[in-house]
């Protein structure tokens, strides 16, 4: 009796284990998701001011197409002296995480 008790008890100890892995995972690679995604709604939105890209829309709604296309959403997006800076954001289990980036031309 006392056998099988402390089995039971290794399996859903070694359950609970793998489940908390499971979700520190995903919530690591949702990180990373969102990271990419700002990066890449940085440059867009940086890219269209320039005039890198050729593009008939402005340099925010560009960056808000590429956000959600890395399955995030743009929550704030600001233009200065052709420097972009965006702040995208995605849930993950029910946590909202942000992420900001910053792309223009080099200093100097």
């Amino acid at each position: 009796m006392a056998g099988t008790a402390l089995a039971a008890g290794t399996i859903i100890v070694g359950a609970a284990l793998t489940m908390g892995l499971a979700v520190a995972g995903g919530a690591s690679v949702t990180a990373q998701r969102i990271i990419a995604a700002a990066d890449a709604a940085a440059l867009a939105a940086a890219d269209v001011t320039l005039g890198v890209v050729a593009s008939d829309l402005a340099a925010c709604v560009a960056a808000a197409r590429v956000a959600e296309a890395g399955g995030t959403q743009l929550l704030s997006c600001e233009i200065e002296q052709y420097v972009a800076t965006v702040t995208v954001g995605a849930r993950y289990a029910g946590i909202e995480a942000h992420a900001s980036a910053r792309a223009g031309p080099p200093e100097g």
